[in-house]
């Protein structure tokens, strides 16, 4: 095992400096700090190879770090220890990040060794090689899907990709296009929705000149532009009935006639179709055929809507950032701040990334292109995400990180004004401007207490 660079982040004072006494014997280079604060300050200030990080400290605890550290699109390794173990901290810390999980008190020998297995993965860790076809996450769900698609795409199948709208089923057609053996040919995408049978059947087959009135030239369809490639279906449920049939014909004979000519054209073309309505459904109607579904069904990927991996919602955001900081020259400064990261996770996004995106850009331009705030976010996703406060929110005997963390952010939530934030938090005024005291935090309205 090589020697490395660590940051022990713990409040403890014992714990901490008999962990780095521990890591210190194996020839490491140990950085020790007491909060969330200091350890921001010297992850900023050093390279580190691995991250030992307490869950619970004062002001920003461990599941906030290691949050804010994958939300940088820093990939330290961090082994996650607290001193209460229970399985939801343990997949609460996972679900954000964190790469390993141990409870207190943890034997030095057991330590030692999940370091070192960390140490060993530093290249893979530090590399997070991007998700085939850009799709973005890391959540269970996606790691599903992902899994799912390297599964399918060495093969020849056919694939039905089903999901709400927005919820990239295009990049998973790429993602299977991507990891095939085709990937150095074309991949050739078609709307199905919105198109008159004649333009579709145009589109996907090709024509020759004089075949209907405006043709004056030979058109090469879709699936000959796709041979030795991959044709991306999309909304395939919106096709007639009649074209549904001359798509069986191609699936079948793996050829197509353009329409006009005489004589069929053989195409060697894999098919991934989409849809964001219930295929099966549609053929119990008797508007999709039973025998195409069959042929396009061979393998069935299901995309999660964006409400059942909210844990995604940061990587999502520092994606679409990443993406106006690079359109928009000189817009290095944009940011999102963690508050309004919770508010957006809170968010029901029944268009999916699609409408998360649309919302971001919009913020980032309310926000002048600095830091998105609450109040640059819509207001109906403001109303929705402001009740999750309530698990934070003021409790007389709660723990102070919690009580600090509800307050800040109450403070954003309304732009720092006194009164409200009382209001929003269920406390008297007199009691936030003690806590305001307290925690060393300011509000824009210090007006006369009045309880």
């Amino acid at each position: 095992m090589s020697q490395a660079r660590i940051l022990v982040v713990d409040d403890d004072r014992a714990f901490r400096l008999s962990t780095a006494a521990l890591l210190r014997s194996d020839g490491h280079t140990v950085d020790v700090v007491g909060d969330g604060a200091a350890a921001v300050q010297a992850l900023r200030a050093h390279p580190f190879d691995l991250v030992v990080l307490d869950i619970r400290m004062p002001g920003i605890d461990g599941l906030g770090l290691v949050e804010a550290l994958r939300l940088w699109g820093d990939h330290i390794p961090v082994l996650m220890i607290s001193g209460y173990g229970t399985v939801d901290a343990a997949v609460r810390a996972l679900q954000l990040g964190a790469d390993d999980f141990l409870t207190k008190p943890v034997e030095p020998d057991v330590l030692t060794a999940r370091v070192a297995a960390l140490l060993e993965r530093r290249p893979s860790l530090h590399t997070h090689a991007p998700n085939p076809g850009g799709m973005v996450g890391r959540s269970p769900q996606i790691r599903d899907v992902i899994a799912a698609i390297r599964r399918v795409a060495p093969s020849a199948a056919n694939v039905l990709i089903s999901g709400e709208t927005g919820t990239g089923k295009e990049l998973a057609a790429r993602a299977v296009h991507q990891l095939s053996d085709r990937a150095q040919s074309a991949f050739v995408p078609v709307n199905c929705a919105g198109l008159s049978d004649g333009v579709l059947e145009s589109e996907l087959f090709g024509h020759v000149r004089g075949s209907f009135t405006g043709s004056v030239r030979d058109r090469v369809g879709m699936f000959e532009s796709a041979d030795g490639g991959t044709i991306f279906l999309d909304e395939i449920g919106d096709m007639s009935v009649a074209l549904q049939l001359r798509l069986l014909r191609v699936l079948q004979e793996r050829e197509v006639t353009r329409v006009g000519a005489s004589f069929p054209i053989k195409v060697d073309v894999r098919v991934v179709a989409a849809s964001n309505r219930d295929l099966k459904g549609l053929v119990a109607e008797g508007r999709f055929r039973e025998d195409l579904y069959y042929r396009l069904a061979v393998f069935p990927v299901v995309l999660p809507a964006l409400r059942e991996r909210s844990s995604d919602i940061p990587l999502l955001v520092e994606h679409a950032l990443a993406a106006l900081r690079m359109a928009h020259a000189g817009r290095e400064r944009l940011s999102c701040s963690p508050f309004a990261i919770r508010l957006l996770r809170a968010h029901e996004w029944r268009g999916n990334v699609r409408e998360l995106f649309a919302v971001v850009e919009r913020a980032a331009i309310e926000a002048s292109f600095h830091r998105i705030e609450a109040q640059h976010l819509p207001a109906d996703v403001r109303e929705r995400g402001t009740p999750r406060l309530a698990d934070v929110r003021y409790r007389a005997a709660g723990p102070d990180d919690d009580e600090q963390a509800a307050i800040q952010a109450a403070l954003e939530e309304t732009d720092g004004a006194l009164g409200r934030s009382a209001e929003l938090l269920g406390m008297g005024r007199t009691t936030l401007w003690r806590k305001l005291r307290r925690y060393g935090l300011t509000a824009r309205d210090e007006l006369r207490v009045d309880d």
